[in-house]
């Protein structure tokens, strides 16, 4: 252990809007300034949304990225001399294998790594360069039971290795009740009366949007009063705009998804993959039931028929028969959201916190 604060470096390759990326800011606001010493450094310079968050908590922030790109990792080694930090985190498996290649044969910094994503979902490079340096891992926090089956055995570490800490949001007291629905309504320009569903992702294919636009068209069928809403941006949204039908809002990427949630009745993602969704946890936490497919980490916070409903990925129909049960029975909406708020009561972001700095107390008495 070391005297005075410990430096800790957390490392990922953008600050955008993303779950993972939201992970950092929740955490930074309940990490333990006295013991630890937090700066963040990330890859991708347009990837900046929750930089001024960052340093609203206090934490210093270093963009290795700018031009030419390519210089990055010299732009990392350079900090790692400059700063001298005892702990690298790393969220991100490409500059997650740069740190672990560029600290070869040096015992400071500790290197410990989230793993957000299970590993069939990288790209076949990513997968070499991960597996070849994830033994430089001192310890991994993974968000999920189900992220931490997927780390092969092999590329595993003797003893106690890997560390599954399930991250809740951190939503600052937004309000609730009928206020906050009808101020999220009017920011949304949605009828006070329709039944609206709404879903927080980015515009990619493991998201696959394009079931859920296929699903809601057919909940439209019965109920024509119905709306989705779409938070989020990505690759795929001029092809998503042009599938939409009747009833469907794109709301863009938005910096107060927690004051807009109220305004829905139903949560979604009709994810092909997942960790576990920081969108899903802030739902629950708002009290709203939610239906999701049977992937990743879901099943581990909503039990089906317990919070929500779970079905199956690339199922439209079983999207639409979840969604028509909640449809028709305000009743079941809301004993389901009050058990959505209940369980989610058990995911703290100040607890997950203190359980990531109780790993970084383990490698570093290591």
């Amino acid at each position: 252990m070391t005297a005075g604060p410990i430096r800790v470096l957390w490392l990922t390759k953008g600050l955008g809007r993303g779950g993972a990326e939201q992970l950092l800011v929740n955490c930074a606001r309940h990490a333990d300034r006295e013991r630890y010493e937090i700066e963040v450094a990330y890859v991708l310079p347009w990837k900046d949304a929750l930089v001024p968050a960052l340093e609203a908590a206090g934490v210093r922030v270093h963009c290795l990225g700018a031009a030419p790109g390519r210089l990055w990792p010299w732009r990392l080694a350079r900090l790692l001399a400059r700063r001298r930090y005892h702990l690298v985190h790393s969220h991100m498996p490409v500059p997650a294998a740069a740190v672990r290649l560029l600290t070869l044969g040096r015992r400071r910094p500790v290197l410990v790594h989230t793993e957000h994503n299970v590993w069939e979902r990288y790209r076949t490079a990513t997968r070499w360069a991960n597996s070849l340096t994830y033994r430089r891992n001192r310890a991994v926090i993974a968000v999920s039971h189900a992220v931490a089956a997927a780390i092969p055995a092999a590329r595993r570490r003797a003893g106690e290795f890997v560390h599954v800490v399930h991250h809740g949001p951190d939503l600052g007291g937004a309000a609730g009740g009928p206020a906050a629905r009808a101020h999220a309504r009017a920011e949304l320009a949605l009828p006070a009366d329709a039944l609206v569903i709404g879903t927080v992702a980015n515009f990619t294919p493991k998201k696959d949007q394009a079931t859920l636009l296929t699903a809601f068209g057919l909940l439209r069928e019965r109920h024509p009063e119905a709306r989705l809403v779409l938070i989020g941006s990505g690759p795929l949204e001029a092809e998503l705009r042009a599938a939409a039908g009747e009833g469907v809002l794109f709301a863009g990427s938005r910096s107060d998804v927690p004051e807009l949630l109220p305004g829905f009745d139903v949560f979604t993602l009709s994810s092909r993959q997942e960790g576990l969704p920081v969108a899903l946890m802030e739902a629950m936490t708002s009290g709203l039931p939610s239906v999701v497919t049977r992937v990743g980490g879901m099943p581990e916070v909503l039990d089906d028929g317990g919070q929500g409903f779970l079905v199956e990925p690339g199922d439209p129909a079983g999207l639409a028969a979840a969604f028509g049960r909640l449809a028709g029975d305000a009743g079941l909406r809301e004993r389901l959201g009050a058990a959505a708020r209940l369980r989610a009561e058990r995911f703290d972001v100040a607890g997950a916190q203190r359980a990531v700095e109780q790993v970084y107390e383990q490698v570093l008495r290591s």
